[in-house]
């Protein structure tokens, strides 16, 4: 594994993670994203993250902004991947915007670059072609969180070349993930298989109002000892996220359900700024939501 100067590109919520963490390792980190407007919310993203890292690891005010000084910030595609050995795509889970991405990315980058896409969603496979190098492309796909739930799940697609299949998983390790290999293109990866449908059934319960969102969470957590509840963990997750999610589902089914939820996302949240923690507010309020209160799990 040669990976030196990598790329990210999209400096939303896990971006800046994935930014941060590398850097952290001691790699050189591009940020790219599409305006200063985006940059500028990314540098706000990773000041949090900088206290963050004291907090949960005890590290220096000097190991953090070193790790912050490795980064830099880019809204030019073909200066951000300019030398890039590795560039890592979470950019939204929208198939256009990513297809028409790649198509852009593969005309910039130098040959020696890698992509790889932290897609939740999507297969690899279906921008292998676009990239214009399908056997240097894959998934890296990241949990949120990424400092302390340390997972990489690693896929190939038919393509892919066994050395940068290894070369990833090197990587990965390099990083402080634990590399978790998948050997065939499976939708939600492993995480996602399990995580989405569960995200998803709570979410029907709310559009279809069987039940309300505390009664949910509190139904997961006290019967299973979980200790969160599935829309704690969407605030976490970002509805925005949850959101193209279930937009792109509502366009495949056509389903009255889905259709249903996606309006209610957009018009109840998004629209309304509320996208999650990140923004003290989505289905809970923080810094003190209900579900931490003492009382939540008590009759």
């Amino acid at each position: 594994m040669d990976y030196k100067k990598i790329t990210v590109a999209g400096s939303g919520v896990l971006g800046s993670q994935i930014a941060y963490q590398t850097a952290f390792k001691g790699f050189d980190v591009v940020i790219y994203d599409i305006n200063e407007e985006a940059i500028e919310k990314s540098k706000q993203r990773l000041a949090k993250l900088m206290k963050n890292y004291r907090k949960d690891f005890g590290s220096s005010e000097a190991e953090v902004e070193a790790a912050y000084g490795r980064l830099s910030f880019k809204t030019n595609l073909a200066e951000a991947v300019s030398d890039a050995d590795l560039m890592i795509e979470a950019i939204p889970e929208v198939t256009d915007i990513k297809m028409a991405f790649y198509k852009e990315l593969g005309n910039a980058a130098p040959e020696k670059t890698v992509f790889a896409t932290n897609s939740s969603t999507l297969l690899p496979s279906q921008f292998a072609e676009a990239t214009g190098r399908p056997e240097k492309f894959l998934a890296l796909h990241f949990a949120n969180t990424i400092r302390i739930n340390n997972t990489a799940e690693i896929m190939k697609h038919p393509g892919t070349a066994d050395a940068v299949f290894e070369d990833m998983i090197e990587f990965a390790e390099a990083i402080g993930m634990v590399p978790l290999p998948l050997h065939k293109e499976q939708p939600g990866y492993i995480l996602n298989s399990l995580l989405v449908p569960f995200l998803e059934a709570a979410e029907l319960l709310l559009v279809k109002e069987v039940a309300d969102i505390e009664t949910v969470d509190k139904t997961w957590m006290i019967a299973t000892g979980a200790p969160l509840g599935p829309f704690a963990i969407l605030d976490v997750v970002g509805i925005n996220t949850a959101h193209n999610i279930v937009q792109a589902k509502a366009a495949a089914t056509g389903k009255a359900e889905f259709v249903k939820l996606a309006n209610m996302l957009k018009t109840e949240y998004l629209d309304k700024g509320k996208l999650g923690r990140e923004t003290g507010e989505g289905f809970y309020s923080y810094p003190n939501p209900a579900f931490m209160k003492e009382d939540f799990l008590k009759t």
